[in-house]
């Protein structure tokens, strides 16, 4: 039997994501009770309406969030970001280096990072000396033909920082991100396949997603 695992945080209005960027606002565009007029047979529905900025709970960043030529959402075909075999890799350390990839075979997978930093969201401490991929990591990843690389953290990249060559040496070799997932510790760390698929919106490069594993 194939296991679910959800691997996506909640996000509720306000729910704080990336400190410096706007929470998202949730509310009513049509009401239950406005529209009930529009029926004769008792029928209500409501339509909700969502002010937020793409980097939101849970989400996957395209080449295009780095790259003006790079493929945006539109852009990147559902295999490169749904049902793709999954590999997890353990980490106690705040900066995860390339050491912990050397022996894997990453071509074409999707390279999960369990760091247990997510058990801060919603919290000060989420946003600050968090886990993130070295350089090196992110090199290895790439020459290795990762199809996809996740983290359970506040950022891929070292934040403390002014530069972000995590990002830049991934999604210039058109390797996916998704950055703040959750409940990764359900994971084993082969035998599951990871889905992250996100809506076909031309001209944006990240949106949140519901990430999820299958185990099989």
């Amino acid at each position: 039997m194939t296991r679910l695992v959800d691997l996506s945080h909640s996000v509720g209005d306000g729910t704080v994501t990336y400190k410096g960027l706007p929470a998202p606002r949730i509310c009513d565009f049509w009401t239950r009770e406005g529209s009930a007029e529009h029926y004769d047979d008792g029928s209500s529905f409501q339509i909700g309406r969502i002010d937020m900025v793409a980097n939101t709970g849970t989400y996957l960043d395209t080449p295009f969030h780095r790259y003006a030529d790079g493929d945006d959402l539109g852009r990147v075909g559902i295999e490169r970001c749904a049902g793709l075999n999954g590999i997890l890799v353990r980490s106690g350390e705040m900066a995860v280096d390339a050491n912990l990839f050397e022996s894997l075979d990453v071509r074409g997978k999707a390279v999960l990072v369990h760091t247990g930093w997510s058990r801060h969201w919603g919290s000060e401490t989420y946003f600050e000396d968090h886990p993130f991929l070295t350089e090196a990591a992110a090199r290895l990843l790439a020459n290795g033909g990762a199809a996809l690389v996740g983290i359970d953290s506040y950022n891929i990249d070292d934040t403390r920082t002014r530069m972000r060559p995590v990002h830049t040496i991934l999604l210039g070799a058109r390797t996916l991100i998704v950055e703040h997932m959750t409940n990764l510790d359900a994971l084993p760390e082969r035998g599951f396949r990871f889905t992250a698929a996100p809506p076909k919106i031309q001209g944006m490069g990240t949106f949140p997603v519901r990430a999820f594993a299958e185990i099989v």
